[in-house]
Formats: structure tokens, sequence, C-alpha cells
């Protein structure tokens, strides 16, 4: 592979891993704050649940796009100046 595509690759690998941990985090989130804690296990919250994971997931994915990039380059410098 030369090393264009081993960037786009690269690319690619974080954009799809920003949609897996934005889905898993707002299925988690909108599972546990909209209906485990509140106690709202009532008949029809599976739909409601529903509506607000697919209103949550867009929301998370396009924070993920805009923190993830400030997230590596913050570790990127955390980690230089330990490491060398």
């Amino acid at each position: 592979m030369t090393d264009d595509q081993i960037r786009k690759k690269d690319k690619v690998t974080i954009i799809l891993a920003q949609v897996f941990i934005s889905c898993m985090m707002a299925f988690f989130m909108t599972l546990i704050f909209g209906s485990i804690l509140p106690g709202q296990l009532h008949t029809g919250w599976v739909s409601e649940w529903m509506l607000h994971f697919a209103t949550a997931w867009p929301v998370a994915f396009v924070f993920s796009l805009g923190v993830g990039p400030i997230a590596f380059f913050l570790s990127n410098r955390i980690a230089k100046k330990v490491w060398g």
C-alpha cells in the first residue's frame, strides 16, 4: 500500500469508529437516562426509547466528529510530553 492509501484507510477507520462509538453511546445513554433511571418502563416505552435513540445518534455522531479530532490532538500532545 502507498502512503496515500494508508492515510485514506486510516481516515475511513477513524470515521467508522466514530459512527460505532456514537451509536453505542446514544444507545446506552438513551436506555439509561430515558428509561431505566426514571423508572419509566411502562407500556410503549420501547417505541418512545427508539424515538429518543433516533434523535440522539445523529447528535452524538456530529459531536464525535467535532470532539474526536480535538481529543486526538490533545492526546498526542500529552503523549509527546510524557514519552518524548
